[in-house]
């Protein structure tokens, strides 16, 4: 991805340990965090510092390669595995890791990982670009860009190649609460690009479908179910409502790693409740650093699922690596 003109990739690993642009600061600031140790690795994971499936991922497996260097290989899995619970990508890289590290460098397992995922990331956006007209309005949610990945991003892969081709195309960004990825990331990531959109609230986007300016849209997952229901950001499901009843096509897009063929039905996917700060506290830049206000009641009790779990039968189609299908066919694709 590019940042103020020079590449970067989200996460990488050196003799420093296993570094990754901090997404907890952006779009005010940007920075860069050293995990010196696994550990490190699994509470950056665990506090955000580094999100998105593909880019825990691959963070997860640079973990365990720190986790190798120290000789504590199952340690690392343990630790690493326990950080987040949904997002599928994590658990694919630390069984990737067991099964191709047979000693040697453990960074050049952790490396292929990372290159491979952000290949997968590619082969969607050119995949994916083929559903997106010239002229067309696409409405997204959350942040399922580069930041999220290694590179490229799954949901916004296609709609940068859309505008790396001379495609006019024109994004809803939806705000996403209650951490705002949408806002603070994905809006970041189309200033970057040069993409034209809009941030809207989270609550406006069924104003714009009902009105005719949205023409379909694309979300990322953090996880797949064998059936074809879907894990992702909370606020997904009720979006995918509202282009159903609007007759506006919902994509997912997702590469292979973040199917979990051994999960039945996206009611066996595990939901991460987040801390109740989320939801009580609003936070922004007042211009020397980031702070947080509180907004809600004292005593107020609070709820704060992470994702939910949007069904198979509101999912158009599954945008993947290896093509598009429909939610019906991840059941067959296991082999593929």
């Amino acid at each position: 991805m590019k940042i103020n003109g020079k590449d970067y990739r989200s996460v990488w690993m050196d003799e420093e340990g296993v570094i990754m642009i901090d997404q907890r600061v952006i779009p005010h600031e940007f920075r860069l965090f050293t995990c010196r140790t696994y550990k490190d690795t699994a509470c950056a994971i665990r506090d955000m510092v580094i999100r998105g499936a593909p880019a825990i991922g691959a963070a997860a497996c640079y973990g365990m390669a720190q986790g190798a260097e120290a000789g504590e290989l199952d340690e690392a899995a343990a630790t690493l595995a326990a950080s987040r619970p949904t997002a599928y990508d994590l658990f694919d890289a630390i069984a990737y890791f067991k099964k191709n590290y047979v000693g040697g460098d453990p960074k050049k397992v952790a490396d292929a990982y990372a290159d491979a995922s952000a290949e997968r990331c590619k082969r969607i956006g050119e995949v994916g670009e083929q559903l997106i007209e010239d002229g067309a309005r696409i409405l997204t949610h959350c942040n399922a860009g580069a930041l999220a990945c290694v590179d490229y991003g799954t949901a916004l892969a296609p709609i940068r190649v859309a505008h790396q081709n001379g495609k006019k195309i024109f994004v809803w960004v939806d705000e996403t609460r209650p951490r705002c990825q949408g806002a603070r990331l994905t809006a970041w990531e189309m200033v970057q690009e040069g993409i034209d959109h809009a941030l809207i609230a989270d609550n406006a986007a069924g104003h714009y479908m009902q009105r005719g300016e949205v023409d379909l849209c694309i979300v990322g997952t953090d996880r797949v179910a064998l059936n074809g229901d879907i894990a992702n950001k909370i606020g997904t499901y009720e979006k995918a409502v509202v282009a159903r009843e609007n007759g506006i096509p919902f994509y997912i897009a997702a590469p292979f790693s973040t199917i979990d063929f051994s999960c039945p039905t996206g009611m066996d996917i595990p939901i991460e409740e987040r801390g109740k700060e989320e939801i009580t506290d609003m936070w922004g830049w007042d211009g020397k650093k980031v702070s947080s206000v509180r907004i809600a009641p004292k005593a107020v009790k609070v709820r704060n699922p992470a994702f939910d779990v949007t069904p198979a039968k509101l999912i158009t189609g599954i945008i993947t690596e290896k093509g598009i299908f429909k939610p019906q066919e991840i059941k067959k694709l296991k082999n593929a």
